[in-house]
């Protein structure tokens, strides 16, 4: 709460407003340009910490580059995220990554990554009692949860390892989680 109400108190003394010179005239407008943001340094315990430190998630990493997302996964949390090791994308067709980080197909890349996370903290062992049913993910859909030979498996991705981390947990799977079609 203490956090909510300090950002609320600099997001309206940033919109101050000038009352100071009434004839100054208006400029022209400028072309809207994306804005690159820079996120702030980042906990080295949280998730965005740990893809950047793996040898076997660059391309995540760039994706969420590319998504501006760094900021977002690096939130407080809580949160899960299903992160696909670089061998995960190089199994989808020959392009698709390529395509996916061109800046016209940011809409499409950031509808991929947010079916890779869920908002609250889902351990193995949860996931595992969840076996057979579907989990909510931040872009509204919904993976099927199932427990094949002992290995937990999201869709059609097998987790093959569990990281915990200051915002959540990030459990390593080895296929990209595709949302279904609208």
């Amino acid at each position: 709460m203490r956090r909510l109400v300090s950002t609320a108190f600099l997001l309206l003394a940033a919109c101050g407003t000038d009352t100071g010179n009434a004839t100054q005239k208006p400029t022209d407008p400028k072309p809207a340009t994306p804005a690159v943001t820079t996120p702030p340094p980042l906990d080295p315990n949280n998730i965005v910490s740990i893809a950047i430190g793996s040898k076997d998630h660059k391309t995540l990493v760039a994706a969420l580059q590319a998504a501006n997302y760094v900021a977002s996964v690096a939130n407080p949390g809580p949160l899960t995220v299903f992160a696909p090791t670089d061998a995960a994308f190089g199994k989808l067709p020959a392009g698709t990554v390529e395509g996916l980080v061109e800046p016209d197909k940011q809409a499409d890349l950031k509808e991929i990554l947010k079916y890779h996370v869920a908002a609250a903290v889902y351990d193995e062992a949860t996931l595992k009692g969840m076996a057979g049913k579907q989990l909510g993910m931040a872009n509204g859909k919904k993976v099927a949860i199932t427990v094949v030979d002992g290995k937990l498996k999201i869709n059609d991705a097998t987790v093959v390892a569990t990281v915990r981390a200051s915002n959540g947990i990030v459990h390593v799977v080895d296929g990209v989680l595709l949302p279904p079609a609208n």
